[in-house]
């Protein structure tokens, strides 16, 4: 049975995920700018490493029996009649709107581009940068940029890598210090250059760098690992700026509806849940959400399901690989501490696949 019209603006991991769903309750198109999944959890490694350039890309055909995926980009949302506009033209039916567009990622943990060929170039150019470069400069240690240095260092083992964190420790914001002093020692054991509160920015002459204090590095490749920007700003174009909060994310309830609509959700990165900002946050949302949207389609039967509530998640596990056979795993444990485990339990939950199996089977696909 099939009870209402989902339209579903974002296929990444929250999007597919609700989408996936909801396939067999509702009428589901699931929209999205790009022809293909990008599994981004897989694009560092795939931005070093040229055998990896085609891994982080999964198609949409498997991923829904009885939905359909909408390659094009949402431009306006018309609340009154229900209706979604693509740039394409075409309009898009809703009973239920569901926006999951996810944020932004610096290079190269980024989808350039609309199509496959373009993305995968994007990453030929990256690693054919590293591999010429004498000199590469990661800024930001947190998660993404201990895990691109890593890469970086075991692919370059001759190469020149500095790692600049404005922070007092590596991995100081997911609040263990084992965990940062680990990844610092794994780092600069393997001769990497590791800069402790440095806040860095472009320096005056093209290829040089600055900290605060005003010391000048020079690299002739840098990477930037230093946040996200969740993709909103074509909700705001649509006229829908009252729908976000001073740093651009969808204001939710505790059904992670946007604040003032029954029908209307918003699931992972792109909302303003209080928690870190990671694939099993956004996996745990879609799963309540989804749950919410079949209680609100079937809200006038008899069985009616009352909305369940989403407790924001503020410690969670946490993985960061170095390289596909080392790297450290953050395991929060009850009183509050975080069990820090090493490289056998890294490497068998993240590092070696980068959790590529996992995915590929949720989007219809053999593990290999």
């Amino acid at each position: 049975m099939h009870d209402g019209d989902v339209v579903v603006i974002g296929g990444g991991y929250a999007g597919v995920r609700l989408a996936k769903r909801l396939d067999a309750a509702a009428r589901v198109t699931l929209v999205d700018r790009k022809e293909v999944f990008f599994h981004r959890i897989a694009s560092l490694r795939a931005g070093v490493r040229p055998d990896w350039s085609h891994t982080p890309f999964i198609p949409y055909d498997r991923l829904l029996r009885n939905g359909r995926v909408a390659v094009g980009k949402a431009v306006r949302i018309d609340t009154a009649e229900r209706q979604v506009m693509l740039a394409t033209g075409e309009r898009l039916p809703y009973d239920v709107l569901v926006i999951a567009t996810g944020a932004d990622y610096p290079e190269p943990a980024r989808f350039t581009g609309t199509t496959t060929e373009e993305a995968v170039k994007s990453f030929t150019t990256h690693q054919q940068q590293i591999a010429s470069a004498e000199h590469i400069l990661v800024v930001g240690g947190g998660p993404s940029g201990v895990e691109l240095s890593a890469e970086i260092r075991l692919a370059r083992p001759d190469t020149r890598v500095t790692l600049a964190h404005s922070g007092p420790e590596l991995l100081h914001a997911t609040g263990s210090a084992r965990a940062g002093r680990k990844a610092r020692a794994w780092l600069e054991s393997h001769d990497v250059n590791v800069w402790l509160d440095a806040f860095m920015s472009p320096g005056n002459d093209f290829g040089t760098y600055r900290d605060a204090r005003g010391n000048v590095i020079e690299a002739d490749r840098s990477f930037w690992a230093t946040g996200t920007t969740p993709n909103t700003l074509w909700l705001r174009l649509a006229g829908h700026g009252d729908w976000l909060n001073e740093t651009g994310h969808v204001k939710v309830d505790q059904a992670l509806r946007v604040q003032g609509w029954l029908d209307v959700f918003a699931v992972g990165d792109v909302n303003d849940a209080t928690e870190v900002k990671i694939t099993p946050a956004a996996l745990a949302q879609a799963d309540l959400a989804a749950h919410n949207i079949r209680a609100y389609l079937n809200s006038g039967g008899k069985h009616r399901k009352e909305p369940r509530f989403y407790r924001p998640v503020h410690r969670t596990p946490l993985i960061v690989p170095f390289g596909p056979a080392d790297g450290v795993t953050m395991l929060p444990v009850p009183g509050g501490e975080t069990a820090v485990l090493g490289s056998r339990t890294t490497t068998i939950a993240k590092a070696k696949t980068l959790m590529t199996p996992y995915m590929r089977r949720q989007l219809g696909y053999t593990a290999a």
